[in-house]
């Protein structure tokens, strides 16, 4: 049996895993995240890689894959492309996704993929950032909701006030006038929500997706969003009744949950895989690995 860990290092968020792995049956041992919030990256990656090897109780760990903006992590064995461990990690949560739709803090994208979890195509989002997490984080604090409400408030809408503008900025200016006007804080995520979903949708359209589409990224457990991507979808001719749009507790983990199967996959198929991690600080083993 195998342990591994995996660490995404996201713009907004860190999230690790750890794993054990006995051919293809993978298990999840522990899952942590923590938000950057203006910190030190390097110091926000060791106390989550701690937490979760501790979480874990385990003593070794055979191979630590990082993914995201991961490559400079000192203790890391090995690095796997973003789109790659979100459509393995993505495969893993739910096993009849075809397709990835990675809402991150500062972009998005659309992974399409195979039964193995092999990409087969990808397009990310071109336009301003009002279709990414941060957008939305920035909304929902100038209405004084916390991103835990979002989502309910948006499924509570009735007449949703749709945001015209893809630059954030000006999309912003929109809220503060939907504000002004006294537009309900239900019906303006609602509208923030759909507007984003039609991009998402065009996403989606763009890579051929069919079948299932899991959410991931920072959004994923955002169910006002989920229902509007849905909508978007069944109200397009084009793919109307051929995509459905899921979501998993653990959506947020799945570029690292990818990365650590993946870096399961090359420790037992090649000679790449490092020394051992041992039940040290990241800071110590990265010292000694280098005495």
């Amino acid at each position: 049996m195998t342990i591994t860990a995996g660490i995404d290092v996201g713009s907004g968020a860190v999230k690790a895993v750890v794993i054990s792995a006995d051919g293809e049956d993978h298990r999840i041992l522990s899952s942590t995240a923590s938000r950057i919030r203006r910190r030190d990256i390097r110091s926000v990656v060791e106390e989550v890689f701690t937490t979760a090897a501790a979480g874990a109780e385990i003593e070794t760990i055979d191979y630590v894959a990082t993914t995201g903006e991961g490559e400079d992590v000192p203790f890391a064995t090995g690095h796997f492309y973003g789109m790659t461990t979100h459509a393995r990690g993505g495969l893993f949560l739910e096993p009849e996704a075809r397709a990835v739709l990675d809402v991150g803090a500062l972009h998005s994208r659309a992974v399409l993929m195979n039964e193995q979890g092999k990409v087969l195509s990808y397009k990310m989002t071109s336009q301003c950032a009002s279709g990414s997490g941060q957008f939305l984080e920035n909304i929902a604090r100038y209405l004084g909701v916390s991103q835990a409400e979002i989502g309910e408030l948006s499924l509570a809408a009735d007449d949703p006030e749709k945001v015209s503008s893809i630059c954030a900025v000006l999309a912003e200016t929109d809220v503060i006038n939907m504000v002004s006007r006294g537009i309900s804080t239900e019906n303006i995520l609602r509208g923030i929500h759909e507007s984003m979903a039609l991009r998402f949708a065009r996403l989606l359209r763009s890579i051929g997706a069919s079948g299932a589409v899991l959410v991931t990224g920072g959004l994923a457990s955002d169910a006002g969003l989920l229902a509007a991507i849905q909508d978007a979808l069944d109200e397009d001719d084009r793919v109307a009744g051929t995509l459905r749009v899921a979501g998993h507790p653990l959506s947020i983990f799945a570029g690292a949950i990818g990365a650590a199967i993946w870096g399961a996959f090359r420790y037992e198929k090649t000679d790449l895989g490092g020394a051992a991690w041992k039940a040290t600080t990241p800071t110590t083993q990265a010292s000694s690995s280098a005495t």
